[in-house]
């Protein structure tokens, strides 16, 4: 009977309820929240499910994260081997190369002006770094945050880990693709209050068609420019534009296929589940995350108003031609960001179609995002 007594005893102290922590429960409320968001509300699942699952997951069973030298048998849990892949930026930079695989940069090329509109976007990182110097950060701790105000969670990570900012990798990462998740809900309000009824409602001419030529050099020119000028921006700029060129050039479908089917959602799953579980109530609820957090939702807020008054003056200068709305698609969040451009833009009027011109900017935004962490990388010396 004793032997019976010891071994139940030993079964309870293996479950994970003795350890549970308030903050353990407080961050498994906070998946679930995630989850019925995602699931039960359409927004962004792809990201927002394996975040919250990562995230339930390392507050149930905080090894499942754990590094060889914190376990017994010296191997790591399952999901540092992912960790790993984000701190190395490996995973960031096959991000990228998806996201060109499977985006049209033909808005882009056809109204060029769309690059003003992403540039202007990414004010709300500035703000950040500002804000976060203020609040007492360090200066690459303040330029691994300020990338959450462009909406652009690979490129967070991928500054991160270069700035050698790993203790502020996970919520800096939960943030940013949070709020790239929530942009149907951050947005909207941003852009009526900043707009007119009568803004809102401006159609725009249909872009002209983009010859085939220029979008097989158009990757090609962007890369040597962009990586002459900035080499630090390489990882990210150039596996955008290679994934981009494989679907352009016609003649690698399969390498296409690969970049914007397969590799991106395996990269998908190990990434949101990794940086989920970087989530831990021990990491997570601290005061510099919750300074992040609301770093984060200012810049973003910041960004997306700045995109949005730079399409109210190019509306002004070219007496209407110009909807307002598609500003705010300026951050990098794609196509996300383009899809709530037309979605405010068909409230107002039905039958006004925003989503291509607003491409233009949300692309270039993903470059200025880009661009934006390899100024950060040559200010402070780092390749």
């Amino acid at each position: 009977m004793e032997y019976i007594f010891e071994t139940l005893g030993n079964l309870v102290q293996q479950t994970a309820f003795l350890n549970l922590t308030g903050g353990n429960l407080i961050m498994i409320l906070v998946a679930c929240v995630f989850l019925y968001l995602a699931i039960k509300k359409d927004y962004e699942p792809l990201l927002l499910v394996p975040i919250a699952f990562g995230m339930l997951l390392v507050n149930i069973y905080p090894d499942i994260i754990a590094s060889p030298e914190e376990t017994s048998n010296g191997v790591g849990g399952l999901l540092y081997y992912f960790y790993v892949l984000d701190e190395w930026s490996v995973l960031p930079s096959l991000i990228f190369m998806g996201v060109g695989a499977m985006t049209d940069f033909g808005p882009l090329i056809a109204n060029p002006k769309s690059f003003l509109l992403g540039a202007a976007a990414q004010f709300g990182i500035f703000v950040a770094y500002l804000g976060a110097m203020l609040m007492g950060f360090s200066d690459k701790a303040a330029a691994a945050i300020s990338i959450i105000g462009g909406a652009d969670g690979p490129t967070s990570i991928f500054l991160a880990g270069k700035l050698e900012q790993t203790a502020l990798l996970g919520p800096i990462a939960v943030a940013a693709y949070s709020y790239m998740a929530l942009v149907p809900i951050i947005q909207p309000p941003i852009m009526r209050l900043l707009t007119t009824e009568k803004e809102r409602k401006i159609k725009m001419e249909q872009l002209r068609p983009v010859s085939k030529l220029e979008k097989i050099l158009f990757p090609i020119i962007v890369t040597i420019v962009v990586c002459l000028i900035l080499p630090t921006t390489a990882p990210l700029v150039g596996a955008l534009m290679l994934g981009n060129l494989f679907r352009e050039s016609g003649v690698v479908n399969q390498l296409m296929e690969t970049a914007s089917n397969a590799m991106m959602y395996i990269v998908v799953i190990l990434l949101g589940t990794s940086v989920g579980a970087t989530a831990s109530a021990e990491a997570f609820l601290t005061a510099d995350t919750l300074k992040i957090v609301a770093l984060g939702l200012i810049a973003f807020a910041f960004g997306t108003a700045a995109g949005v008054l730079l399409g109210k003056l190019m509306c002004l200068v070219t007496k209407g031609k110009v909807n307002p709305l598609i500003g705010s698609a300026g951050v990098s969040a794609v196509p996300m960001a383009a899809r709530v451009s037309q979605k405010v833009g068909s409230e107002a009027d039905p039958t006004n179609f925003l989503l291509m011109h607003a491409m233009g900017p949300n692309v270039a935004g993903v470059i200025g995002t880009a661009v934006a962490a390899g100024t950060f990388m040559a200010i402070f010396g780092v390749m």
